[in-house]
């Protein structure tokens, strides 16, 4: 699996999934329950990870869509 985006956001996490979902991308978010451990403040991104095959469409469609990927 490779990491397609990062983010504290998670509305970001949640319009992206809808829109890979919308393509037939299976994605998996990862770091979902690290509020546990910082206190439910956000300060921790989730990871949105997605199969190496899928990895050119998926960052295809997370650009069309103007979504920032927390990585640059």
């Amino acid at each position: 699996m490779k990491e397609l985006l990062r983010s504290t956001d998670p509305t970001v996490i949640a319009f992206a999934s809808a829109l890979l979902s919308g393509e037939d991308i299976e994605v998996f978010v990862m770091d979902v329950h690290m509020s546990v451990l910082e206190g439910s403040i956000g300060v921790l991104p989730r990871r949105m990870m997605v199969r190496d095959e899928d990895l050119i469409a998926a960052e295809r469609v997370i650009r069309d869509n103007g979504i920032p990927t927390g990585r640059d």
